[in-house]
């Protein structure tokens, strides 16, 4: 009877060790192991108006748990009510307690934001938003509106030179204040001693960099030629010459797009029309690309006065030193203008 029972004792024992072993594994597989079905980093973004029903169901569509069910428990378990916005970067190898306590404590990965170079604040609102939280009408308003840009140390007109087109990190619900301060940042990290040197060297401030640089970004889209068109208007900054840019007068006009410059253009009175206004223009035509702020910085050496684009649209242009070369120049270009039917 002792050894029935002893064997009887032995087996239920058995069996509630396998039982053990075998919940065990079931939780450490449900809890501890890799549990998304995902084969490389995903972002899942939960934005203001999300709800913790609304972020399970980008949970299930983004990442796949491979036990839904476990999941569900756990959100419960772990009392998951409040959302908090942000970025969250999920890798493969995440177990779901990880996952969760991610969500539940804000554990937001940054983004990578491209500032990028355009022609407006409004584009750069746009821009700016579609890569993070904020509404880009929020931005727009921000950065049109005089008592903000004066408490950010500029004017409408000089606005554009703050932003330095660059990749930077930064957290997707970050909040416009937020976001000018560290834009505000990144401008300090680029104007090192060694570039306001170079700045004051051209006798140029930043902004005045920022201007022209601007200028040369709207005359030519090819980098190699940069240099050479600040060093021309640098030559002509220095020498008391009107700069007559072609690109501050589409400008002053509202219409970037015109390709032919006529009389009637020339004659517009603003402070951007160069060909009217000594110096520079009151502030920047566009936000200049870093490549543009650099070939101000450090202008090819040369007695170029005159630039004309070529006559073959390659995108190119011929210099001249002289008017009489200049105009044998713009000559060329307007008969290809007519020949293609271009008059405006």
């Amino acid at each position: 009877m002792n050894r029935k029972l002893l064997i009887a004792l032995g087996a239920s024992f058995f069996l509630l060790l396998v039982a053990i072993g075998i919940a065990g594994y079931v939780v450490y597989d449900r809890f501890f192991t890799p549990a998304f079905n995902v084969a490389s980093s995903a972002r899942l973004y939960i934005d203001s108006d999300d709800t913790p029903d609304s972020v399970r169901h980008k949970v299930n569509e983004v990442l796949s748990p491979k036990h839904p069910e476990a999941f569900e428990w756990l959100v419960k378990h772990e009392e998951y009510t409040q959302v908090l916005t942000g970025s969250y970067l999920f890798e493969p190898q995440d177990d779901l307690r990880t996952a969760v306590r991610r969500l539940k404590l804000g554990w937001q990965s940054p983004v990578r934001l491209v500032v990028p170079s355009v022609r407006t604040i409004d584009r750069l609102a746009q821009a700016l938003s579609k890569q993070l939280m904020v509404d880009g009408q929020e931005i727009a308003d921000s950065l049109t509106s005089p008592s903000y840009i004066a408490r950010m140390g500029y004017t409408a007109e000089t606005l554009p030179a703050l932003f330095v087109p660059n990749t930077y990190e930064v957290y997707w619900n970050i909040s416009v204040d937020k976001l000018m301060q560290r834009l505000t940042k990144e401008y300090a990290n680029y104007w090192t001693t060694d570039r306001r040197k170079k700045a004051t060297a051209q006798g140029l401030t930043p902004i005045e960099v920022a201007t022209l640089a601007s200028i040369v970004d709207e005359e030519t889209a090819v980098n190699a030629e940069k240099p050479i068109v600040a060093g021309l208007y640098l030559n002509r900054l220095q020498r008391g010459m009107l700069l007559q840019a072609d690109p501050t007068v589409k400008f002053a006009t509202g219409d970037p797009t015109l390709r032919r410059i006529l009389n009637k253009h020339l004659t517009i009175d603003s402070p951007y029309n160069t060909y009217i206004y000594k110096g520079l223009p009151p502030g920047p035509i566009r936000i200049p690309s870093m490549s543009a702020l650099e070939a101000v910085l450090n202008p090819a050496r040369h007695d170029y006065l005159y630039m004309c684009a070529k006559e073959d649209f390659s995108g190119t242009h011929n210099f001249a030193t002289t008017l009489a070369q200049h105009n044998a120049n713009a000559r060329r270009y307007q008969q290809a203008l007519n020949k293609r039917g271009i008059v405006r």
